[in-house]
């Protein structure tokens, strides 16, 4: 069994057959330790010894987080013992919740990820345009920004609500220096606000969306979105950043939404109508991850995004399964 308590190999450069052997072990361990999971791929009729690849593995499907406490062990600590994180949405709704029993594990994650595409943080001005997020309180987004402004050293790296004046001011006033590499973050709303209000003469900054017009406008297409942005901004790519509440690892894209995994992460395409049927690369739909930072939550989570990954384990997100779509087992209650 695997010392799961440091976790510190998951995120060396892994191959393929290492990736493979450590999702095993980790999946036996979840089918074991993780209540809720241990359920439901009893309710599959699986046996965890059967399991040899990863195509074999029942991925959870990602509204369990919503409606369960998702836990490999510890499960009968209080609340307090965790640090939370919960998904966007209104009041009414019902947001996923992840219970971080190891937050070293979010934070080696998310700071070797972004050495591995990025550089050192060091290196850069990290500006954040993440108002909605900042609202809430209790977002992984949020953490990790705030961990990566930190470790920049730089007294102008930080957050920014409405302000986009003073942005803007500062913007410019960097870009004139030209010393470190600035990098602006943010929720596309409140890009595409100060989008409208500013220009910027071009430059070579990195601005990343996150995605997510949170109620404040209509969803454009991330062609549209890009082609805003790039203008207004200066820049001649955006880039985007893919990650959600249930995960503890993100993937990349420098350009065209084309997507990059560290190495601790894997996707795989499902079938749009059966579930537990996966498709050859190339093909589009349901988006399975494996992350395995996620070792005391569930690590294989079956999203509601669609999307396509190419030969070079590269992928692109398409869109998003409505309330139609059929989901299978989805709709099971434990």
């Amino acid at each position: 069994m695997l010392d799961f308590f440091s976790g510190e190999h998951i995120y060396e450069y892994i191959t393929n057959q290492e990736f493979t052997q450590l999702a095993l072990e980790i999946f036996r361990f979840q089918a074991q330790e993780n209540l809720i999971y241990s359920n439901y791929i009893k309710y599959l009729s699986v046996n965890p010894n059967n399991v040899r690849a990863l195509e074999q593995i029942p991925f959870m499907p990602i509204s369990f987080f919503k409606h369960h406490k998702i836990l490999s062990r510890f499960y009968n600590l209080p609340d307090n013992k965790f640090i939370i994180f919960r998904s966007s949405g209104t009041t009414s709704m019902q947001r996923s919740t992840h219970y971080i029993y190891n937050i070293a594990l979010y934070e080696r994650s998310f700071f070797k990820a972004f050495e591995i595409f990025y550089g050192p943080i060091e290196q850069y001005i990290i500006l954040a345009l993440l108002p909605s997020y900042i609202e809430r309180g209790d977002s992984s987004l949020i953490y990790m920004v705030k961990r990566l402004i930190e470790k920049t050293n730089d007294l102008r790296s930080g957050f920014y609500l409405y302000n986009y004046e003073d942005l803007y001011r500062l913007l410019l006033d960097l870009l004139l220096q030209n010393k470190k590499k600035v990098l602006l973050i943010g929720v596309s709303f409140a890009l595409l606000e100060f989008a409208r209000l500013y220009k910027l003469p071009e430059n070579d900054m990195i601005v990343m969306e996150t995605g997510g017009m949170k109620g404040r406008g209509k969803e454009l297409v991330r062609e549209q979105l890009h082609e805003i942005l790039t203008q207004a901004f200066g820049v001649k790519n955006i880039h985007s950043e893919y990650g959600m509440t249930e995960l503890l690892s993100q993937a990349y894209s420098k350009e065209k939404g084309i997507f990059r995994l560290p190495p601790w992460m894997r996707i795989i395409i499902r079938d749009m109508n059966d579930p537990f049927y996966f498709l050859d690369k190339g093909s589009s739909g349901g988006i399975n991850v494996i992350d395995l930072a996620n070792v005391y939550s569930c690590a294989f989570i079956e999203t509601k995004d669609i999307g396509v990954v190419y030969e070079d384990n590269s992928f692109s997100v398409l869109g998003r399964f409505d309330n139609t779509n059929l989901r299978g087992c989805n709709l099971l209650v434990l």
